[in-house]
């Protein structure tokens, strides 16, 4: 549960028994779309291996929904010729010399129900992602007809998970030992049409590879008299040739990505008077996108304010132990259960519709799926975790940064003031100083922010009245003087215990709120203020119908278009990576030689689809510097976990002393790609919208200009973008251009910042990287400005600054970044007066320098 995206790295490879080893290429590599037929003789052996016990191939006898006919004679049976039938079952390879054919005491129905069950479980052997849910499969639908029966009304949807899927293989006509047994062709004819509709149900298609003859047959059926009653019926002696087809079932992508209306149109041109198919006339099996609203809420606060354990009883309905119970999901280190800090960035999906509430804690929920399932046009709420030791600082601001939350939580332990004198001891010897203020430096970079913010007072059961009352003169002085107003949700001190519905009480005092926030139109004016106990569960119900309450912002717009100044090549689609993930290899054939990547963030602008070209960068320059060297955005730390001015200096003084020019673009800036999955919230998709989170898995390209695909796939960084090219742009081109730094306005004045020269840590979006301070300018009443700069022109650029605004430009050092007009930026110097490292200045980008 403390992971939010999980693959098997190495899932096995569909390879067909037909081919040796030496020459197996997989049926993938081989790319057949035609049919081979053949004789045995001519791929020189008698049978095949023993069928595997796992993985993704299944020998069938025969996928017959009826009794098999009688036989004479089969050359594949060691019998003599008497009259031979199959025993009645799933398709066996025994026969006796019965003169009546049997009958199966299993219906067709189930039958065919247990054989599409089969199929699913080979078809998830071979994908690298195992859903776990609760659903059952969808009862496939008899066939009425023989194999060219229509099949578009029997798809149905697939299981999440399963479009990447590499297939399954099916030798028809093979016993489990291996034994080329055969069906005559009528036979296999009506099987293949059986697998046909399995497939069809779990949204996968069938592609016969090969057909081989192995042996022949003879069996006795009665003649057709022609209406004459008065005779007994003839015998008739009829014999065929025995058959044993492989076949693969794959996920059907073509219907996942329907061709665009021109294209369809094209290909209607050359039938006389048939009508034009729609693009999206076709059925979509599996989940096309994700319709329910999602709210990402990020929790901070300092250490052992409660921040885990809170989460840990939201999402799993466990109050605490006072030991740290709730909170054992979520740790994903040791040391994190040792010390009992948190280190890492944890995630966790609740979900909510009717004032119901869906996570672990429900009783039908095995996974992240299920919450899907359950909350359909409800509420989506995706909360991460962070640490709140100083030494932990930099996940604090990737908390706040890279998942562009819609609300901050800030947890504040109500007996903080009880609690100074034993924070000090411990943090202490970290920080070489007494006065640090964990609570207020969090207080007040969440209040500069420009995010929505809520608070939680936590552990109200140890908190004594003196000991909440400093507590409380200290957040609400703090949300006074950042001009907010603090509102109150009191509990009714009941305690709560595997809370599966939202108390009506608590739901009612939440929707007055909220109403109040909603009509007044700003979310930052309103600060609420929860007090909890997840030893005792009073507060939980008021927390939860806070997260089902919360107003959502707007939807994403591009930052420049709302500005006075547009940025150049502003794409329409841009998803912003957080974190990077193995792909071992790609999902079809196109793509088999090509090194993949999944990532993992949310969509800033647009959408994103499955098969899309894609552009990804900006990489540094030379791509075999991304492939040898760490992230730009990791800077050597210090003791206390933060970069050193000293470590930074050494770091980076050589390279910004070689021409002092910021890095300059290069040809192999950018990538293109191709889409081959995407997940939203581990839930498998065909399309993932602007605000949502999610991952997307593809493949590079290769390089028109080289001659095959790449040796290796390069570097993916954090803080990178994924966007798409220009609809006028050529394929041979790449419009999008990123910057080498940019200029950002604050509030707070020159004389704070670092003069220029000077190198400081900077963050925006999911970037975390090293630069240089240009120049930093005043705007003054009468609108002249008081510049210090370094080789600057003196031009001002971008909106015009309010009194007292400070301008500041900014140079990156080692390598291009993207960054979009008017989004958040945090400019950190290398020390803080306070010694908890969450000193910064916050302001917005204004203008950007390609």
């Amino acid at each position: 549960m403390a992971s939010v995206f999980t693959y098997d790295p190495d899932p096995p490879r569909v390879s067909s028994p037909w081919i040796l080893a030496d020459d197996a290429e997989g049926c993938h590599g081989s790319g057949a779309a035609v049919t081979q037929t053949g004789l045995l003789s001519e791929y020189g052996v008698t049978r095949l291996e023993a069928e595997p016990q796992t993985g993704p191939i299944e020998y069938k006898l025969h996928l017959l929904l009826r009794s098999r006919r009688s036989y004479m004679y089969m050359s594949t049976v060691d019998q003599k010729r008497d009259r031979l039938h199959a025993q009645p079952g799933d398709g066996s390879a025994q026969y006796s010399a019965s003169p009546t054919p049997a009958t199966s005491n299993q219906p067709r129905q189930e039958r065919l129900q247990r054989l599409t069950t089969q199929l699913l479980w080979r078809l998830q052997q071979s994908s690298p992602y195992h859903a776990s849910s609760s659903r059952e499969v969808k009862a496939p639908k008899l066939p009425n007809g023989g194999a060219d029966a229509d099949l578009l009304d029997l798809y149905g949807t697939q299981i999440p998970g399963l479009e990447e899927s590499q297939g399954a293989l099916y030798e028809i006509g093979v016993s489990d030992d291996g034994s080329l047994i055969g069906l005559t062709r009528d036979e296999l004819d009506e099987s293949i049409a059986t697998l046909r509709v399995m497939a069809a149900s779990l949204g996968c298609s069938v592609t016969v590879m090969r057909m081989v003859i192995v042996g022949d047959c003879e069996w006795i059926e009665l003649a057709d008299l022609n209406d004459d009653t008065t005779q007994k019926p003839a015998q008739v002696s009829k014999q065929d040739r025995l058959w044993v087809a492989e076949a693969l079932i794959t996920p059907n992508t073509e219907l996942q990505h329907p061709r665009p209306l021109k294209d369809a149109k094209s290909d209607n041109e050359s039938v006389e008077g048939a009508p034009l198919q729609s693009a999206t006339s076709t059925p979509v099996p599996g989940h096309g996108k994700s319709t329910t609203p999602q709210l990402r809420v990020t929790l901070t606060g300092p250490i052992a304010s409660g921040k885990s354990s809170l989460l840990g009883t939201l999402s799993t309905g466990t109050l605490d132990n006072g030991r740290g119970k709730s909170r054992l999901s979520l740790l994903k280190h040791r040391h994190e259960m040792a010390s009992g800090m948190t280190s890492s960035i944890a995630q966790e999906l609740i979900g909510y519709k009717d004032k119901l509430i869906f996570s672990f804690s429900h009783r039908n929920i095995e996974s992240w799926l299920d919450i899907h399932d359950y909350s359909n046009n409800g509420r989506l709420v995706f909360m991460s975790d962070s640490g709140g030791h100083p030494r932990y600082r930099h996940t604090v601001f990737r908390g706040l940064m890279n998942w562009a939350p819609h609300w901050m939580i800030l947890c504040i332990a109500a007996d903080d003031a009880e609690m100074a004198s034993r924070t000090h001891d411990m943090t202490a010897p970290a920080l070489d100083s007494g006065d640090t203020d964990l609570v207020k430096a969090h207080l007040d970079l969440s209040l500069k922010l420009d995010v929505p913010l809520a608070i939680v007072i936590t552990k109200l059961d140890l908190a004594s009245k003196l000991s909440l009352q400093k507590t409380m003169t200290k957040i609400l002085a703090a949300i006074r003087d950042a001009d907010r107003i603090p509102k109150l949700l009191q509990p009714d001190q009941q305690p709560r215990d595997q809370l599966s519905e939202i108390p009506q009480a608590d739901w009612d005092k939440v929707n007055g709120l909220v109403e109040n926030m909603t009509g007044h139109g700003d979310l930052l004016k309103h600060v609420p203020i929860v007090f909890t106990s997840v030893l005792k569960g009073v507060g939980i119900g008021l927390v939860h119908a806070l997260l089902a309450s919360l107003p959502l912002p707007p939807a994403p717009m591009p930052y420049g278009s709302t500005g006075s100044g547009m940025q150049p090549e502003q794409p329409r689609n841009l998803f912003h990576i957080d974190d990077t993930f193995s792909l071992p290899r790609a999902f079809d054939d196109s793509s088999a030689n090509l090194d993949g990547v999944i990532v993992s963030g949310h969509v800033r602008l647009g959408n994103f689809s499955v098969g899309q070209t894609i552009v990804v960068g900006p990489f540094s320059s030379g791509l075999a510097l991304d492939r040898v060297s760490g992230p730009d955005d990791q800077s050597s730390p210090d003791e206390h976990g933060s970069p050193s001015p000293h470590a930074i200096s050494l770091e980076h003084v050589n390279v910004a002393k070689i021409d002092g020019t910021p890095p300059a673009a290069t040809a192999d800036e950018w990538q293109r790609g191709r889409i081959v999955s995407i997940r939203n919230l581990r839930l498998p998709v065909v399309t993932l919208e602007a605000g949502q989170v999610g991952s997307i898995g593809f493949v590079f390209e290769p390089n028109p200009n080289e001659l095959g695909p790449l040796a290796d796939a390069p570097q993916i960084r954090r803080g990178m973008v994924i966007t798409t090219s220009s609809m006028n742009t050529p394929d041979s081109e790449i419009s999008i251009q990123a910057s080498r730094g940019f200029t950002a306005v604050f509030d707070e004045d020159a004389a704070q910042f670092p003069p220029p020269g000077a190198l400081v840590n900077v963050l925006f979006a999911c970037v975390r990287t090293a630069a240089r301070i240009a120049d930093v300018s005043t705007q003054h009443s009468d609108g002249a400005s008081e510049m210090r700069e370094e080789g600057s022109n003196g031009q001002a650029v971008g909106p015009p600054l309010k009194d007292g605004t400070t301008k500041v430009s900014l140079e990156f050092i080692h390598s291009r970044k993207w960054a979009e007009l008017g989004s958040s930026v945090i400019i950190m110097a290398n020390s803080t007066q306070d010694g908890s490292g969450l000193q910064g200045f916050v302001g917005k980008i204004t203008d950007v320098a390609c």
